[in-house]
């Protein structure tokens, strides 16, 4: 994989955007409107940030009316410690992983088991909101500026999964992939990753990237099993 740290930075924000951005001197901060901690947060985009810095985040927080939320870094110990210091405690540490597209496509999806489409369908729609992802998460992905897609699934004559992907450059980034309970440990979710390879590899990407919860232990697994490798990982911290 080749993709830079700020490739990957990149296409991980710009896949996932928030409505709204404010700078707080070393720190952006994200306007949610309810789509989430990931795009309602604030996060370095410099160590060179200052007490003062973490107040005017704040905020920002306050004036948009939404929890205030830092997204950190392993790693950024000194910003954590800030932090925990003023009340704050770090919660769902969620690791990035990475693999290089050509692990995923070296076998066919069957046909009818998966497809990508933009915009997405009823059925897509209907599928993330069974699944916890509604209106305002199903938002991010409309206002994406990036070649995207929405992903369905299909087992035992039934839509049966859902996801979303973009690509930026080198970089597609996987992001809302769910399958109904019902349906899982039946092979699907890994024919929807290797259906999002083909769609990145026909996007001229050569890498992707997929945020997951540590505690997520059965999808760790599984994208370690399809050639996926941590390359970072980040907790929120919230009052």
């Amino acid at each position: 994989m080749t993709a830079s740290h700020d490739d990957i930075e990149s296409a991980f924000e710009a896949s996932w955007p928030a409505a709204d951005y404010a700078e707080a001197g070393a720190f952006r901060v994200g306007r949610g409107l309810g789509g989430g901690k990931r795009v309602a947060s604030a996060r370095a985009v410099s160590s060179d940030w200052t007490d003062t810095d973490i107040d005017d985040a704040i905020e920002i927080h306050r004036r948009w009316n939404q929890p205030a939320i830092f997204r950190v870094l392993d790693g950024e110990d000194r910003l954590a410690a800030a932090l925990q210091s003023r009340g704050f405690r770090g919660h769902t540490r969620t690791r990035m992983m990475m693999a290089p597209v050509s692990a995923l496509t070296d076998l066919a999806v069957p046909p009818v088991t998966s497809f990508a489409v933009w915009p997405p369908l009823a059925i897509q729609h209907e599928l993330w909101a069974e699944q916890g992802i509604g209106r305002e998460r199903q938002a991010v992905m409309a206002r994406v500026r990036l070649n995207k897609a929405a992903l369905l699934g299909r087992i035992e004559d039934r839509a049966a999964a859902v996801g979303f992907i973009a690509a930026a450059g080198d970089v597609a980034v996987l992001h809302a992939l769910e399958v109904l309970p019902a349906m899982r440990r039946k092979g699907l979710a890994g024919w929807m990753m290797r259906e999002a390879a083909f769609w990145a590899k026909a996007n001229g990407a050569k890498s992707m990237l997929l945020a997951v919860t540590a505690e997520n232990t059965g999808a760790v697994a599984l994208y370690q099993n399809l050639g996926f490798s941590g390359i970072s990982a980040y907790r929120y911290f919230q009052p």
